[in-house]
């Protein structure tokens, strides 16, 4: 549990360090969960960043790629919309 605890810290210092951006365009993001087993970090979309037709690019080519790169034993990152849940690791939606 606490290489769990310190695998989350982690993911949260970079979503902390990433934050500014999503804010200029009103909106935000959260981390939702990570699944240890399978290396998914599970990320919500707040204001105006949930729903948004770009979420899926700026998830993928940004939070996905800096994760991936800084926080060593995650295979990707999934969005978690109210409107919508977007996997992330393999480009196809779900509903």
């Amino acid at each position: 549990m606490e290489q769990s605890d310190n695998i989350i810290n982690q993911i949260e210092q970079v979503l902390d360090k990433m934050r500014p951006f999503f804010h200029r365009d009103g909106g935000d993001i959260e981390l939702d969960h990570f699944d240890e087993r399978t290396g998914i970090v599970y990320i919500k979309a707040i204001g105006a960043c949930d729903g948004c037709s770009l979420a899926s690019f700026d998830f993928k080519d940004g939070i996905e790629v800096v994760l991936m790169d800084e926080v060593p034993g995650i295979s990707g990152v999934e969005l978690v919309s109210t409107n919508k849940s977007l996997n992330l690791t393999d480009n196809q939606t779900k509903d």
